[in-house]
């Protein structure tokens, strides 16, 4: 991979250096991460990339071709696939998400119930459209939020275990027999809205979702090293994945050599179940940052990225105020949501430097990506540690790439 001279893209090389030897020194030396990647590209060139730390617990380090479960970074992927069937006409964001899954007509929301008593629910005030899948406002929720009986029932049913009782079809239909945590619209809430959509985007295609995914986009990008599940001879790149357990510190989760990503998954989920590498996502990143075009493949058209990267939260809210659960801190301040990204929409109530129009998402397992699309410039961060919240390392990256432009 060529890297181009910093200086000649607008950046101090070395203030982009001293990143590396922050995440040394903070993440790998401590032991909190046992590797780290970083791509940092401004308009079509890499200018910063840098591996280090062991890929396995047996050895081998970290290099471009080492693949990351990236979790959540798999839900824009999934939205730029709904937006594709949008161009198409063959649905639109205001299209209510029953007449294409109707096992979610008669959905309500909660009024009392759960714990074995059986739920009670009122009507919603408006019906789920498709609008609100993409932003988070459908009103769903997740089991590990520990937070209401809906999320407990969706752990008594092990309703998101990919390799669990449920197809995708069949978790959809079991999630219309739950209650909705709020009335479609009216709150946010970080959910399984977008695996949600994923079967929305397999029945409106006709075509199951890892196919779409190789079809339409991975091929025509050619991000030949994303997937759901990891082919046998490109396993010895899976590196290992890590949990932080309380009390006992860092614990494997998911060992590269017998991932559980070697397996198809029973629940191919468009929330959060692709594997890929830093090098692939920023061709994805690349394919955003141009307006949906990349070396002569249009994946989206630019005014379709526009629309998707805009605020959608009614009243132009932001997370701080919207949010029922995660993502209701104060540094969300200044973050509104839109179809399929977090958006900047004001660089001042974030407390952090930045762009008004920037989009960004991270995964649970502390990958995280964002496209500064007034700068051109884009970050891709590859590690695999959950939960992702523990440490302020996306914030910590965003402050010291900013820190380098010139």
């Amino acid at each position: 991979m060529k890297i181009a001279k910093p200086e000649r893209n607008g950046f101090d090389p070395a203030r982009l250096n001293r990143i590396d030897a922050f995440l040394k020194e903070q993440y790998l030396d401590s032991g909190q991460f046992a590797n780290a990647q970083l791509l940092i590209a401004r308009e079509d060139q890499v200018v910063h990339f840098s591996s280090m730390g062991t890929a396995r617990e047996n050895g081998g380090t970290v290099d471009e071709g080492s693949l990351f479960r990236i979790a959540s970074m798999t839900k824009p992927v999934t939205s730029v696939a709904f937006m594709m069937l949008v161009e198409e006409a063959k649905v639109a964001l205001d299209t209510p998400v029953h007449h294409v899954l109707p096992e979610l007509k008669g959905v309500g929301v909660y009024q009392g119930g759960g714990a074995g008593v059986p739920f009670v629910t009122r009507p919603c005030e408006q019906p789920m459209r498709m609008l609100d899948l993409l932003r988070h406002t459908a009103g769903f929720t997740y089991g590990f939020q520990n937070r209401s009986n809906i999320d407990a029932a969706h752990r008594e049913l092990k309703l998101e275990n990919w390799h669990g009782n449920f197809d995708l079809d069949g978790f959809v239909a079991q999630l219309g027999k739950l209650p909705l945590e709020f009335s479609p619209g009216t709150s946010w809430n970080y959910s399984v809205a977008t695996d949600v959509l994923g079967l929305v985007v397999e029945r409106v295609s006709g075509m199951k979702l890892p196919r779409f995914f190789e079809e339409r986009i991975f091929t025509p990008l050619k991000m030949h090293d994303t997937f759901f599940t990891v082919p046998g001879d490109k396993i010895d790149r899976l590196t290992d994945c890590y949990t932080l357990v309380p009390g006992k510190g860092r614990q494997m989760f998911d060992r590269g050599a017998e991932s559980m990503w070697s397996v198809p998954f029973k629940f191919m989920s468009g929330g959060g179940g692709l594997v890929s590498t830093a090098l692939d996502y920023h061709r994805f990143c690349l394919m955003c940052q141009n307006g949906g075009e990349l070396d002569g493949a249009r994946i989206l058209g630019r005014k379709t990225l526009d629309l998707m990267t805009r605020n959608h939260l009614p009243g132009g809210a932001d997370l701080s105020s919207m949010s029922r659960s995660l993502f209701s801190e104060a540094q969300n301040a200044g973050t509104g949501f839109g179809l399929g990204f977090a958006v900047t929409i004001d660089t001042a109530r974030s407390m952090m430097p930045g762009s008004v129009g920037e989009y960004y998402w991270g995964g649970m397992f502390s990958t995280a990506f964002f496209i500064d699309p007034v700068e051109k410039l884009h970050m891709v961060f590859m590690t695999q540690l959950s939960p992702s919240m523990i440490y302020p390392i996306r914030r910590e990256l965003k402050t010291m790439i900013y820190a380098a432009l010139t």
